[in-house]
């Protein structure tokens, strides 16, 4: 169960939203607010408005995690059009030059086997990196052009199937950080004729997937039944891909303390990111391992 954890005003657990096209990410966060009356909410990686999706939003004492979650890989699918670049990289955008669609065979396997593992990749002008401490966004909307620089991305797999005259599906598992809007123009730019990505929804973030989901309106009507803890998830499956290890009996005070603790899992590693549990069971939080057997808190999720 999720949940409701003592000193902490409402739900603590991970709630799963199928974005739909039109909202931004912080939208999502504000409606959920409201609707929940929960004010503490973060989510673990924005979508464009253009995009729809699984948006995986932290409640409460999660909202601890949500930078384990970032790191988390996503799966995303979506279609390129050829011919068009734009300012965005994407439909939303104006167009910035235009060129003729080959009409031959593109090796599409060949050209996925390039943009596939560690590639460098400049973010989109449009995009919420840093230059100078400024918000390349903010920059891009005054006219001004930010000085994006490469820098490396994870793309674990990728899939391109051209589905009609000069239209390309794309499906891809990636790291952090990376673009798929940029992905579609860097696709374009190789094949020689421009690309914008026109339609893209992320289907997994993590260990959480999409068909779990729930549009952010229907929130709505679990707390009106006052059912919101059934589709609030524990903070725990969040971080569900790393280690486990059990803090032996009394250990648990030391680790919220800041003292190094006992745990059980001498197969842990030092520097592995480990979730740590009490030995009823509850989760406490996540932590680094110091040493083999033993365990320093990183955040702690509970004071229970």
């Amino acid at each position: 169960m999720s949940r409701r954890r003592k000193g902490d005003s409402g739900l603590t657990g991970v709630l799963l939203i199928d974005k739909e096209p039109g909202w931004t990410s912080h939208d999502v966060v504000a409606r959920s607010r409201r609707l929940t009356g929960q004010r503490r909410i973060g989510h673990t990686g924005a979508l464009d408005p253009m995009a729809t999706g699984l948006l995986v939003l932290c409640l409460g004492r999660a909202t601890r995690l949500v930078e384990y979650m970032m790191a988390s890989e996503k799966v995303y699918e979506g279609e390129i059009a050829l011919g068009r670049e734009t300012d965005t990289d994407d439909a939303e955008g104006e167009p910035i030059r235009t060129s003729e669609v080959p009409q031959g065979d593109i090796d599409l396997s060949k050209l996925a086997e390039r943009f596939t593992g560690e590639i460098m990749q400049t973010p989109p002008a449009y995009s919420a990196v840093k230059v100078e401490g400024r918000r390349a966004y903010a920059l891009a909307r005054k006219g001004e052009t930010p000085e994006l620089r490469p820098r490396p991305v994870q793309v674990s797999s990728l899939r391109l199937l051209r589905t009609a005259p000069g239209i390309i599906r794309v499906d891809v598992r990636c790291g952090p950080g990376m673009y798929v809007r940029s992905l579609a123009r860097d696709i374009g730019r190789a094949i020689g004729c421009g690309a914008h990505l026109a339609s893209l929804r992320r289907t997994a973030s993590g260990p959480f997937h999409v068909r779990d989901a729930i549009v952010v309106e229907d929130i709505g009507a679990f707390v009106e039944s006052d059912k919101l803890d059934e589709i609030v998830r524990p903070a725990d499956e969040g971080v569900a891909e790393s280690a486990a290890a059990i803090l032996t009996d009394g250990h648990a005070e030391q680790l919220r303390n800041g003292q190094l603790a006992w745990a059980q899992g001498g197969f842990l590693r030092p520097a592995n990111l480990a979730r740590l549990y009490g030995v009823d069971g509850s989760f406490v939080g996540v932590g680094e391992v110091a040493e083999p057997g033993r365990v320093r808190a990183m955040k702690v999720v509970t004071d229970a």
